[in-house]
């Protein structure tokens, strides 16, 4: 097993804003360490530091043990790359070599086919062989046949287009879980899994003997799964880091019992500074009239700038304020009708294939509606139909934003009522249009949905979005969390009266997604959710749930144990 020791990391921004200050962590063997804390104060710079992506600009990371890592883009793939291609993501760097020098060699026989060109080729596939590539790819087999339902060589030249967020992740996870390394760093490993993936998940890391760090949101996962806590607490001189040493289902009381203590050490160091001032003024006005206290002057301020030299305790962390307002509007009383709608996917050949049997639905005005199912069953499918205008949109039905979901192949219709105008919550943050343009120039500018703000305006907004400091930086540069939080800024600009969100509590820490469901509480308008977010599940009214056997059905409680739809892959 290994260990991975930090010791007081630093690390600034390009802006000059600090991020990390002074942390300190040891991930000890076997341990299953969560690291959370609020969007944007350094989760991800502080694996990409353990991980050897950055450099610190102070401190140390020490390991022992083989490392894998799971780094958070893992579910939002929309690439040319193949199931193949991804599972050496999570491969040790002399396979990925050795794989990269295989498929070199492969396509310079395929161009030209010279002696030299079969040599390398043969001595390719002897390397590939010494670094373990055949019993990787043993490995791999166990792997796909859990998450894919086929084996590697069925699975292993399909792209990762054809795969949903969840599948992406559980491949990954099954790679990295049965492989040699002996320490995991996960970011947001729960991320796209649904609920059964979750709880495999939870049971999965007990079990492992692995030395694990994890970045999670997931209350569940954290209560089941993690056997320490260590939160990264916002400073404005830089996120400190605070370790709880038990569960989570004690964290909520051991931080609040700190937080009071550091609050009356805060308290102590005060008075004790006031009494130091008070008493080094008394003998300054004293030693002004009598020559003897002079020392005692002297000892008095030398006291005094050693105390404040010390400085004071450590302060009670900053909290964030998120204040969200989705406003919405009235519509038809009917939001949504669906008749004989069959939602199907281009499969191999470009042949259509069924994702989910026709069924029926009315979504009603001002419903809180939760669509529910395991990976790869069409829920995604449904909410970018709704979003690009249902089969056949009006004008008026037209999305808002500048990014047009792709179209979905599908037969039968989905039909908006008048007024219902969609606004889009991408669970893969695919909003390449925003990509190079400042947050702040993104609010100045709007859209033909949005009206531009002024500076001041902007910057107010992106303030009650916890992202005051980030309205310089462009979109692509924001966390995972910072992106969401500014696409449900969009949608409350947006004027949209039909919410579709597709996971919106995947990135979210867990402040910022009580601030979302409070927005949604205020909402006027209907929402449609999907979710494997439990906890966020409970606001809702309705549950449709993308069933095993490929039937839509509605349900009165959440339902989670939908197992992978039984369909010809």
């Amino acid at each position: 097993m290994g260990h991975v020791d930090i010791s007081g990391v630093e690390y600034g921004l390009p802006d000059g804003r600090p991020l990390l200050r002074d942390v300190n962590l040891r991930i000890g063997e076997g341990s299953k360490t969560a690291l959370i804390g609020p969007n944007g104060t350094g989760k991800t710079t502080l694996i990409r530091i353990i991980a050897g992506d950055l450099k610190a600009d102070d401190g140390a990371v020490v390991r022992s043990g083989g490392l894998g890592i799971m780094r958070q883009f893992i579910g939002q793939l929309r690439d040319e790359s193949t199931v193949r291609d991804l599972l050496l993501t999570a491969a040790a760097d002399p396979i990925r070599k050795a794989a990269a020098e295989i498929d070199r060699t492969e396509l310079l026989m395929m161009e030209r086919d010279e002696e030299a060109d079969q040599m390398a080729y043969a001595q390719a596939l002897v390397d590939w062989g010494d670094v373990g590539g055949y019993d990787i790819e043993t490995l791999w087999d166990e792997c796909t046949m859990p998450a894919l339902g086929m084996p590697f060589e069925q699975a292993q030249w399909r792209k990762v287009t054809t795969l949903s967020g969840g599948e992406q992740k559980r491949l990954v996870l099954e790679a990295l879980l049965r492989g040699p390394e002996d320490v995991l760093i996960l970011d947001e490993p729960d991320n796209y899994l649904d609920v059964p993936g979750k709880r495999w998940l939870e049971d999965s890391l007990r079990a492992s003997p692995k030395t694990v760090l994890f970045i999670s949101h997931d209350r569940e996962l954290l209560s089941r799964a993690a056997t320490r806590i260590a939160t990264l607490e916002p400073n404005s001189a830089g996120a400190t880091i605070w370790v709880h040493p038990g569960s989570f289902t004690t964290y909520d009381q051991a931080r609040q019992e700190r937080n009071e203590r550091l609050e009356e050490l805060l308290r102590r160091w005060d008075e004790e500074h006031e009494k130091l001032k008070d008493l080094v003024q008394m003998y300054k006005v004293k030693a002004a009239y009598n020559d003897g206290l002079a020392s005692r002057y002297q000892a008095a301020k030398t006291r005094l700038a050693k105390f404040e030299d010390a400085g004071p305790p450590e302060r009670i962390p900053l909290r964030q304020n998120v204040r969200m307002r989705l406003t919405g509007g009235r519509t038809a009383k009917r939001a949504v009708v669906c008749e004989g709608l069959e939602l199907q996917v281009t499969g191999a050949g470009g042949a259509a294939q069924q994702l989910m049997k026709p069924f029926d639905a009315e979504l009603w005005f001002g419903e809180r509606i939760a669509v529910l199912g395991s990976n790869g069953s069409g829920k995604s499918h449904f909410l970018r139909l709704l979003a690009a205008g249902g089969s056949d949109p009006d004008l008026e039905h037209r999305p808002v934003g500048e990014f047009a979901p792709t179209p979905v192949v599908h037969n039968g219709i989905a039909r908006l009522g008048s007024r219902v105008r969609p606004g889009w919550f991408a669970q893969t943050h695919d909003h390449t249009t925003l990509h190079g343009r400042s947050l702040l120039e993104i609010l100045h500018r709007g859209d033909e949905h949005r009206a531009g703000k002024p500076r001041e305006e902007a910057a107010k907004a992106l303030d009650r979005y916890g992202l005051a400091m980030a309205g310089e930086r462009t979109f692509e540069m924001l966390s995972g969390g910072q992106q969401a939080r500014f696409q449900i800024l969009l949608l409350e600009l947006s004027g949209a009266t039909l919410l579709l969100l597709d996971e919106p509590t995947d990135n979210l820490d867990l402040h910022s997604a009580e601030a979302l469901e409070d927005a949604l509480d205020a909402f006027e308008g209907t929402v449609v959710a999907v979710t494997h977010d439990r906890w966020f599940a409970r606001g809702f009214d309705r549950f449709f749930v993308f069933g095993s056997d490929g039937r839509v059905y509605e349900s009165a409680e959440p339902v989670w144990d939908e197992t992978r739809v039984v369909r010809q892959r």
